[in-house]
């Protein structure tokens, strides 16, 4: 009896006070909220928490892929699998093929929950203004893990970049950054990641400025710098260190020596793309092969094994693999292990593997630069590189062709090994192999498997507005309108001179006939009674709704129009709205400068 009456008194009070906790929750948001998009400085601070999380984030997931290798290959304490001399038991063959397996069906699961695609940096900031699902970010940093710790010849670069840019578009949205913020947000994400785990706060940096936002702007600078430099303590804090190259002695670096290395640069690009080519054709081969889409990875993954039984170096990204190979001598085995290293990466990310080939093209590219000093030593004797030089130019150099950021992979080396000389023969090789594989072939590895889904996207710079402005948001819906049977002399009774300018006309089921203009029908010397159809233009010249700008400029440009009709659809040729030319462009010309402005201005 009492407890109801008790009951009664608080009731009112309880609710008053929870509404005004939630009235008081909204306004200091909205008043956060206010403050981050009024103030730069809010975005810094933004990214300087976000860098934090991320590397956390690439500590745990560095530390559990680590643990995965040492359960699973029996590893010693801190030993990198890679750099592991031989696999302890030839059943060990078998682990890659788990992994697989695990990977298979995860995946077909996946598809049951979420069928959509993963957007990943590169696309969030070319097509969606950075917005990104940080449950997505997660689903694929779990995916990497999953593969690289049962030992797929593949890095946790992708979801490294992919969980600091997930974190960085989820703390962007709860502060409803515009739309430059929230790009240069996600880059200064992914660069966090990837600056964590290489220990690498420049190369951190520029792979944001590079790779993910697309230009080097004074706007993003601080905010970049300042997520890098906060996870880079963080997994320092944490203990996550990347040893430095083992360079003995530092390598003769003759000037002379430019032609050899600009070569070196040359071969590096036409390596890259055979591999990129490589993956695409394992992919279809696998995709068109008749086994079930779980088993895919698994036998994959026992090839990968098999492969391994030769050397552990096959395995995982190649960290410990790389720290052996940069002095060691030039033998028949490097070729080998570049061969087998090459197919293992095919096969992983082809079969359906998750993860990058950043490690991976970096210590590919070290066996290459070997390779070809051998060969040049060879071709030319008393007159080559220096093995070591070439191993570090050649990493640099293919990792350029195959992820793309010459500046990126430059800082890198730089910071590897400490040495500023060896860093000017990256640059002079990075520029040859960029050069060269944009012209040739046009695409980096990210771009290139978006490319293959159908996406024309060559780089990360923001081209999600032009799908954004679409001739639907541009037309006019009040248009004039006259049946296609009408007559000269009914027509200039409709229409005088001095009102339109343009009338469509429709048939008798009002479908789209042609256009014509009002003054050309009043010149006309034609009999009244003369059909005005005789007068119309562009009548297979349509737009749709869904086209963007470009390709409505470009459907003027094909015309020779001034103006053309807007169609619901091609088939029923329904009228639904009028664009002019003139307009297209205007609205072209403004977003255009409106995104340059963006990138470049520094207020």
């Amino acid at each position: 009896m009492d407890a109801r009456p008790d009951r009664n008194r608080t009731g009112p009070h309880a609710g008053r006070l929870a509404r005004f906790w939630s009235r008081l929750h909204t306004l200091i948001r909205a008043e956060a909220r206010a403050q981050v998009r009024a103030h730069e400085v809010g975005v810094v601070l933004i990214a300087m928490v976000m860098g934090v999380g991320a590397g956390i984030a690439i500590t745990l997931m560095s530390v559990v892929t680590q643990a995965m290798h040492e359960l699973f290959f029996g590893l010693a304490s801190g030993q990198r699998l890679s750099g592991s001399g031989a696999l302890h038991s030839p059943w060990l063959v078998l682990v890659p093929a788990v992994g697989g397996l695990v990977m298979g069906l995860g995946t077909l699961a996946l598809k049951r929950w979420r069928p959509h695609p993963i957007v990943d940096p590169i696309e969030a900031n070319a097509l969606h203004g950075g917005r990104m699902s940080l449950t997505d970010s997660a689903i694929l940093a779990l995916q990497t893990m999953v593969s690289n710790g049962f030992g797929a010849s593949l890095g946790l670069e992708a979801g490294y970049s992919q969980i600091g840019g997930g974190l960085a578009s989820r703390l962007g949205a709860m502060f409803a950054l515009r739309r430059t913020d929230m790009r240069i947000l996600v880059g200064a994400g992914a660069a966090a990641g990837i600056g964590a785990a290489f220990d690498a706060p420049l190369m951190g940096a520029f792979y944001g400025f590079e790779l993910i936002i697309g230009v080097y702007s004074i706007p993003a600078a601080v905010p970049v710098l300042a997520a890098t430099m906060c996870a880079v303590l963080t997994a320092r804090g944490f203990g996550l260190h990347l040893d430095p190259l083992p360079i003995p002695a530092a390598p003769l670096a003759d000037p002379a020596l430019i032609l050899p290395v600009a070569g070196l640069g040359l071969t590096a690009a036409m390596v890259a793309i055979l591999i990129m080519r490589l993956v695409t054709g394992v992919e279809w081969l696998v995709g068109h092969s008749r086994l079930p889409a779980p088993l895919r990875p698994a036998l994959a993954g026992l090839g990968v094994g098999c492969l391994a039984l030769y050397s552990p170096e096959v395995l995982s990204d190649g960290h410990g693999a790389l720290h052996l190979q940069v002095a060691s001598p030039v033998t028949v085995s490097v070729l080998l292990v570049f061969l087998f290293k090459v197919t293992a990466s095919a096969l992983s990310v082809g079969s359906g593997f998750r993860g990058g080939l950043f490690f991976a093209s970096l210590f590919l590219g070290a066996l290459l630069g070997k390779l070809y000093a051998a060969a040049l030593a060879f071709m030319f004797p008393g007159y080559g590189l220096d093995p070591t030089l070439a191993a570090v130019v050649g990493m640099g150099a293919l990792a350029v062709g195959v992820i793309g950021g010459p500046l990126t992979m430059s800082f890198l080396v730089l910071e590897m090994t400490g040495d500023l000389t060896l860093t000017a023969f990256v640059v002079t090789a990075a520029a040859v192999t960029s050069l060269t594989v944009r012209e040739t072939f046009g695409y980096s590895f990210s771009t290139w498997r978006l490319h293959l889904r159908g996406e024309s996207i060559r780089s990360a710079q923001d081209v999600g507005w032009l799908r954004d402005l679409t001739v639907a948001r541009m037309m006019r819906s009040d248009i004039a309108t006259f049946s296609a049977l009408g007559t000269l002399a009914d027509f200039r009774t409709a229409y005088p001179l001095g009102g339109v300018r343009v009338v469509m006309l429709v048939d008798g089921a009002g479908a789209y006939a042609g256009l014509v203009r009002v003054s050309l029908v009043h010149a006309s010397r034609s009999a009244p009674d003369s059909p005005v159809a005789a007068l119309a233009a562009h009548m297979d010249a349509m737009l749709t709704p869904a086209m963007n700008v470009k390709e409505a400029a470009l459907a003027f440009d094909a015309a020779h129009a001034d103006e053309l009709p807007v169609v619901s659809d091609r088939e029923s040729r329904r009228l639904v709205g009028l664009l002019s030319e003139a307009y297209v462009l205007r609205r072209y010309a403004e977003h255009l400068d409106m995104a340059r402005r963006s990138l470049g201005a520094d207020d």
